[in-house]
C-alpha cells in the first residue's frame, strides 16, 4: 500500500466507489436511460451547434439562456429561484456541503438513492436512513419521529423512489416537510413518468428545494439538473457552486433539445406504455414478484438474483442487481423500461433461464 493513502480520511477509505457496469455489447437496462434516441431534427441541429460552439471560450457562468428554458418547459415559477449543476448528483453534493456544519445529519428514506447516503459521508454530514415499510411505503411515524429525534439539517426525499418505483403518500410528505427544522429536497428525477409534482407547493414552504433531471428526458449524457427554491436560499447554496460548472455544449444541446419537449413527452408516454406491458409480463412468469411502478424501471424479486443477473448477463441483457444492498432489496433486481424489442428480448431471455 502506498503509505500516503493513509492521509485519505477513514471514512472515505472505508467506502466502496460507485460502480458503474460495463454495458459495452449489452442490451442495456440498467441505468434508468431513455432508450429512444432524440429526434432527427434536434440531432442534426445539435451537430451544428458543437460546430459553431465557442469552445475556447467559458461557457455563460449563469447560464440564462438554459435557464428560461428550463423555466419555460417545467413551469418553474419566476419568483422561484433556480440552480444548476453538472448531473444531480453535483446538486446534491452543493445542498450537503453548504449545510455540512460540525455535527449536523442529513436524513434520507432506505432504500433510495444510493448517493444521498455517499454524499452525506463525503461532506462529513451524519446519515440517518429510516427504514421503508417491506411494501416499500413510507412509514410516516417512524420518519417523523426520526426527525424530533435527529432534527436533521437536510433531509431528501425520492418522488418516485429509485430504486423501488412508488411514489409515496404525498400529504405524509407535506407532514416531513412542515415538521422538519431543517432543508427538505424533493427528488423529482422521474416526474416525467409520474405525472406528480410538488412543484406547485414549491414557495408555500420556505425550507422546501425541489430537484430535477433532463436524464430521463433522453438527456443523460448532458449531465444537466437543477434545484428550485425559495430565491433568498438558492442565492446562498449558489456560492458553493463551482464556477462554469454546465459547460457550453450542455447549455447549447439541452437549450434547442427541450424546444422539443412534446416530442420527449411523447417517448415518455411510450415508456410508460411498455412499464405497463412489461410489469403484466414480468407478473405472468412463475417465482416472480414485480412492484408496481412509476418510474421508468420495474423493481422485481425472485429467488436466486445472483444467478438470474449472470444468466441474464450471458445472454447480452444488463440490469440491476441489488441484492445484498439493503435488507429490503434481498433477492430483488431492477429493469429498465426500454424499447419493445428491447423488453422482448429480456422477457425472452428470463423465460429461457427460468426454465
Amino acid at each position: 500500500m502506498n503509505p500516503f493513502e493513509t492521509l485519505i480520511r477513514d471514512d472515505i477509505r472505508a467506502l466502496s466507489a460507485y460502480h458503474v457496469q460495463d454495458a459495452r455489447g449489452m442490451v442495456k437496462l440498467d441505468a434508468m436511460e431513455n432508450p429512444y434516441p432524440l429526434p432527427e431534427t434536434v440531432r442534426s441541429d445539435v451537430g451544428a451547434l458543437a460546430g459553431r460552439a465557442e469552445l475556447n471560450r467559458y461557457p455563460d457562468g449563469q447560464a440564462v439562456e438554459l435557464k428560461a428554458r428550463l423555466r419555460e418547459v417545467m413551469g418553474i415559477a419566476p419568483e422561484a429561484g433556480l440552480l444548476l449543476g453538472n448531473g444531480s448528483d453535483e446538486i446534491i453534493q452543493i445542498v450537503a456541503m453548504a449545510l455540512a456544519k460540525p455535527g449536523a445529519t442529513l436524513l434520507s428514506l432506505e432504500p433510495s438513492f444510493a448517493m444521498f447516503r455517499m454524499i452525506a459521508i463525503f461532506c462529513g454530514l451524519r446519515f440517518v436512513g429510516v427504514p421503508l415499510r417491506a411494501d416499500f411505503s413510507l412509514d410516516a411515524e417512524a420518519t417523523l419521529a426520526a426527525i424530533t429525534q435527529h432534527a436533521p439539517a437536510l433531509t431528501f426525499i425520492a418522488y418516485p423512489n429509485n430504486p423501488t418505483g412508488n411514489l409515496f403518500d404525498a400529504d405524509v410528505i407535506r407532514r416531513i416537510i412542515e415538521s422538519s427544522p431543517g432543508l427538505v429536497v424533493v427528488d423529482e428525477a422521474y416526474y416525467v413518468f409520474s405525472r406528480a409534482s410538488f412543484f406547485g407547493h414549491l414557495l408555500h414552504h420556505p425550507n422546501l428545494l425541489l430537484m430535477r433531471t433532463v436524464s430521463k428526458l433522453g438527456l443523460a449524457g448532458l449531465r444537466l439538473g437543477l434545484l428550485a427554491g425559495p430565491p433568498g436560499l438558492i442565492r446562498e447554496l449558489d456560492k458553493v457552486r463551482l464556477p462554469y460548472n454546465v459547460n457550453v455544449l450542455t447549455q447549447a444541446v439541452a437549450t434547442r433539445a427541450l424546444q422539443d419537449m412534446p416530442a420527449l413527452r411523447l417517448q415518455a408516454e411510450a415508456i410508460c406504455s411498455e412499464r405497463e406491458k412489461l410489469f403484466a409480463a414480468l407478473q405472468a412468469l412463475p417465482g416472480i414478484t414485480p412492484y408496481p411502478s412509476q418510474a421508468n424501471f420495474i423493481l422485481f424479486r425472485i429467488s436466486s438474483a445472483g444467478r438470474v443477473f449472470d444468466a441474464l448477463k450471458q445472454h447480452g441483457i444488463l440490469i440491476k442487481n441489488l441484492h445484498g444492498t439493503d435488507p429490503l432489496l434481498e433477492g430483488c433486481l431492477r429493469v429498465t423500461v426500454g424499447t419493445p424489442e428491447q423488453n422482448e428480448q429480456f422477457i425472452t431471455a428470463l423465460q429461457s433461464i427460468l426454465v
